[in-house]
């Protein structure tokens, strides 16, 4: 029996996201390694009290070319369709370039949990390895320790972090075959790797699609068993 987990269009992939669901979504920063058409399906499809995990919360205009539309995060936040954002670098360095999420946070509008970004790769990676929690220095004696359970080692201060898992991941591939084994390019790579694996559905927006057996094993980063649903990148997506 063939394998094909390609579904005709971002707007199938995400249908049936439901309100209240934790959504993972890759993206360090700039529109490189971002699921632009999964996010603006999920926005179209409207999906609210939305918790997402993602390195930064759409900063504005970060890493784009002159005269580049960067389709990120933001826009779910514009939508108010988020009602929580677990993430590293949730707001950009200048207070004057707030974009939708800081002030819809501002306002009161949507919770914030900040991550230290090694930690966030980490408690998503232990969220796909089936790790409860894991204990690091990380963020001891800061306000990032308070509510947490410290203990020492060795001398040294260890904060308790809970890992992360989510009920849909929205990552970006370069290549990915219809069985959903998975070729990242460059930097694009970031947390799609551990995203994928602690979400109970990935989704996959990849560049291009092959077939099974096309893609040289020792090339493929994610393989198949993690992920559910792939749709193809238009050509010219944001």
């Amino acid at each position: 029996m063939t394998i094909d987990k390609v579904y005709p269009n971002a707007a199938d992939a995400v249908r049936d996201i439901p309100n209240g669901a934790t959504v993972m979504i890759d993206g360090f920063g700039g529109p490189g390694g971002m699921p632009s058409c999964l996010i603006l399906a999920l926005r179209d499809q409207g999906a609210r009290d939305l918790t997402v995990i993602s390195n930064t919360a759409g900063l504005p205009g970060f890493g784009a070319r002159s005269g580049q539309v960067v389709v990120n995060t933001s826009v779910l936040y514009e939508n108010r369709q988020v009602r929580k954002a677990i993430a590293s670098f949730p707001v950009p360095r200048s207070a004057s370039n707030k974009g939708p999420f800081e002030r819809a946070w501002l306002a009161g509008e949507v919770e914030l949990e900040v991550v230290p970004q090694g930690t966030l790769a980490e408690r998503i990676r232990a969220g796909g390895a089936g790790i409860p929690a894991f204990y690091t220095p990380t963020g001891a004696g800061t306000q990032l320790a308070e509510g947490k359970e410290v203990r020492s080692f060795n001398g040294r201060d260890y904060l308790l972090e809970r890992a992360l898992t989510a009920d849909f991941a929205l990552i970006r591939a370069h290549i990915v075959d219809r069985a959903g084994n998975v070729v990242y390019r460059g930097t694009s790579r970031n947390f799609n790797p551990v995203m994928a694996t602690a979400a109970a559905v990935t989704i996959v927006e990849a560049d291009e699609i092959v077939e099974p057996g096309d893609l040289a094993p020792e090339t493929v980063v994610t393989p198949g068993i993690f992920v559910d649903r792939i749709v193809r990148r238009p050509e010219d997506a944001p």
